[in-house]
């Protein structure tokens, strides 16, 4: 009787085995018969995507740089750029009416070159180009009125010797009686501190 129960104990869990690991041992038998075969992979369950948002960085736009104050002249003195050809150098200065009120020109602005120091060079400072060598005459001063908001030129003239005598600094003085205003040139050196002249051009009214 034991031995009975003993054996249908082991059929009924050789039974359990084979119901449940078939599945298995076809795939082991199958893999043994033909080796180069691969298992199929159980399918995997594919993993949701996250709800939460993306946060997609960016980048504030920068702020325009803020005007320069006025001065309390009402006018603002500003430098063009050195233009040159065969030794001539020439550059415009522009002044602005950034005012409220009309302001009133008439002649030459006042002009001079300062070294590193601020202080002045020995320059003669012209009024007209026609002393400064295939610049040319300068137009006649006219008296001019500038509203707000509205611009005059002037032009300065010089020769170029050596690049090694070399200022960066103008004063100019708008009209008489006027402010003077120091600024500093934006397109390189003024060469002209050893040529020892600069042609000027009275204030005309910008288009």
């Amino acid at each position: 009787m034991t031995v009975i129960r003993i054996g249908h104990v082991l059929t009924l869990a050789a039974a359990a085995v084979l119901a449940t690991g078939c599945s298995s041992l076809e795939r082991e038998l199958e893999r043994e018969i033909d080796p180069a075969r691969t298992a199929t992979a159980e399918p995997v369950e594919p993993v949701p995507a996250s709800t939460t948002p993306r946060t997609v960085p960016t980048t504030a736009p920068s702020e325009p740089a803020a005007p320069a104050a006025c001065p309390t002249s009402g006018v603002r003195v500003t430098p063009g750029p050195v233009q040159g050809a065969m030794g001539l150098r020439a550059m415009t200065v522009t002044l602005t009416n950034c005012g409220t009120r009309p302001y009133e020109l008439n002649g030459y602005p006042s002009v001079r070159v300062l070294d590193e120091e601020r202080d002045p060079y020995d320059i003669e400072v012209l009024e007209g180009t026609d002393a400064i060598h295939m610049a040319g005459p300068a137009p006649d001063p006219a008296p001019l009125t500038l509203k707000p908001g509205e611009t005059a030129r002037s032009g300065l003239s010089w020769r170029m010797m050596s690049p090694d005598t070399s200022t960066t600094y103008l004063e100019i003085t708008p009209a008489p009686g006027e402010r003077p205003q120091t600024m500093e040139t934006l397109d390189g050196p003024l060469d002209l501190t050893d040529s020892g002249r600069l042609g000027t051009t009275p204030w005309q009214k910008s288009d």
